[in-house]
This record gives C-alpha cells, structure tokens and sequence, in this order.
C-alpha cells in the first residue's frame, strides 16, 4: 500500500492554468502507479484553464461547488456544470476547457493516464 496524505501531496503547475491549485495525490512524483495519475484541484472563482486538448483521456469527479466544462471533438462544443459528485469523461483529443463560473471555489478530482 502506498500512501498520500494530503497535506503531503506534491503541488504541480501545468501549462494553460490559472487561478488553480494542484496537487498529485497518486503517481508521477507522488508514487508508484503502472498506468494512471489522480490529481485534486482548488479553483478559485474565475479561475480555470485555456481550451486544451491532450492524447489521453481524463476523467472529471466535482467534490464541492461549481465547475463548468466546455468541451468539443466533432460537432458544436457542449457545456455542462459539474455539481458535487457529478462527473465527466473527455476522450483523447477532445477540446476541454474548465472554469469555475461561481463565487465560491470549487474542488475537482482528476484521473487520468500515467503518460504525461
């Protein structure tokens, strides 16, 4: 069993960010992992990432407030607001773009493939 306390979690920044604390909770350099990370972001109101797309598929899990996710593959773009447990998949190369639209901040659990 590896553990993670949070308080221990290694913070990371990534390109396209703001507004945003992270922290890898498992894998990378929070542990061993053979084929996923998870992380757990802090979005501050009006905080959120760029439009992005990445090779991997990710998964969203909302643990408290509000989050909004804009994403596109083919077709229009759907926009969606995750509320607490809800969640979300974007496939390899789908456009994603996240923010948090309300006054209060938001945590939101990502999931996502080892390969970074």
């Amino acid at each position: 069993m590896h553990v993670v306390p949070f308080m221990r979690a290694p913070a990371y920044d990534a390109p396209g960010h703001s507004g945003m604390r992270m922290h890898r909770l498992q894998g990378v350099e929070a542990g061993p992992s053979d084929a996923i990370w998870i992380g757990c972001s802090l979005i501050e109101p009006g905080g959120g990432t760029t439009p992005g797309a990445s090779d991997v598929e990710k998964f969203y899990v909302c643990l408290e407030g509000e989050v909004q996710v804009t994403a596109q593959a083919d077709g229009p773009a759907q926009v969606t607001t995750l509320r607490p447990l809800d969640s979300c998949r974007i496939a390899p190369g789908e456009m994603r773009q996240l923010l948090n639209a309300s006054a209060k901040p938001a945590r939101l659990l990502l999931v996502m493939s080892r390969k970074l």
